[in-house]
């Protein structure tokens, strides 16, 4: 059964923490995924990974879950993320918007998580986490052992581990699941719609970040932050706990733990290639956004009826809509290939 959207506040908590909890509910057959999607919100699915190895192995301590990934390691390197003491762990932008504050680099998987042991709970420590690892490349014994039947068997995992690290609000173009295996983890959410109210950074160097610290806010130079806070929630995953998370919906992590792991699938339906949304939004900032302002109104309305708000085309009947309408397999092939030749011209 879901729990209450609010629980009873902790009066040690701090703000974040006292924020609408995200609803938690038992996991559901593979078949109902379907219907989270649908829905459109982000779920708690309690103790989804109770049946894994690995989460026996992170109850059992953080040696012996490290113990138990070396042991299914086949050696390659592994990315490594690492940011000063400083920081604080706070993984975001450096001074240059065009730059971050960690450095990235490659190790052995059985170094970093002994160098990650050595520094949990070390003052004046940088801040060091094993992120992204593709695990069905690294260590395909990692997957079979510890299956996710929620998810098709091509969806790929990866794994995160490190300490006590917070990771800026972005989002996912793909729909998130996240399984903890050790530590806990809070995830603050805000819907899509915010965007405009997390002041996010530039798109050139991904994934863009909010340039909004949630944990200390500056009011003065982010005012419309407060408006996000106002419609944002917030996830507390336990070991065993996972969190189902829609695309373009807005996270901040941070990991409460010393030592701390997840592994999370990845996965959408986006289409590839001239249909494929990131990009036809990189192409409309190039045709549209330097336009004369009439110009622009001009587009915006067509956009308004034809794309996001109205049924512009309601009034032409159904057979003869063309684009704007229902188009046929090679209705749309016609109009993909009428998009090629025309962007190879330029």
């Amino acid at each position: 059964m879901a729990e209450p959207l609010r629980r009873a506040a902790d009066p040690e908590a701090g703000p974040l923490d006292r924020l609408p909890r995200v609803l938690a509910r038992t996991a559901p057959p593979a078949a109902d995924l379907a219907s989270l999607i649908e829905a459109g919100v982000p779920v708690v699915l309690k103790g989804l990974c109770e049946h894994w190895p690995a989460l026996a192995a992170g109850r059992a301590g953080a040696g012996a879950l490290a113990a138990y990934l070396k042991g299914l390691d086949r050696g390659a390197p592994v990315p490594v993320m690492e940011a000063p003491a400083r920081t604080g762990g706070k993984f975001g932008y450096g001074a240059d918007l065009r730059e971050f504050n960690f450095a990235r680099r490659s190790a052995r998987l059985s170094d970093a998580l002994d160098r990650i042991l050595r520094l949990a709970g070390e003052e004046n420590a940088p801040h060091v986490a094993v992120q992204m690892l593709p695990l069905a490349a690294q260590m395909p014994d990692f997957v079979a052992q510890n299956p996710m039947p929620l998810l098709p068997a091509d969806v790929a995992p990866r794994l995160w581990v490190g300490g006590p690290v917070h990771t800026r609000t972005h989002n996912d173009r793909d729909h998130n699941l996240a399984c903890v295996l050790a530590g806990r983890r809070r995830f603050l959410l805000f819907p899509p719609d915010q965007l405009a109210n997390l002041y996010v950074g530039p798109l050139d160097n991904p994934p863009p970040l909010s340039l909004v610290d949630p944990e200390a806010p500056d009011p003065v130079r982010f005012p419309r932050f407060a408006d996000a806070l106002a419609s944002a929630r917030v996830a507390f995953l336990d070991p065993g706990d996972a969190l189902f998370l829609p695309r373009y919906w807005w996270h901040h992590v941070t990991s409460l733990g010393s030592f701390n792991a997840m592994v999370n699938y990845w996965w959408g339906d986006a289409p590839a290639g001239i249909e494929q949304p990131h990009d036809v939004f990189l192409a409309a900032l190039l045709a549209y956004k330097h336009l004369a302002p009439g110009d622009r109104a001009y587009w915006q309305a067509m956009f308004d009826a034809h794309v996001f708000t109205g049924d512009g085309a309601a009034h032409i009947p159904p057979g003869q809509r063309g684009v704007l309408g229902m188009l046929r397999p090679g209705e749309r092939a016609a109009l993909r290939q009428r998009l090629r030749a025309a962007f190879l011209k330029s």
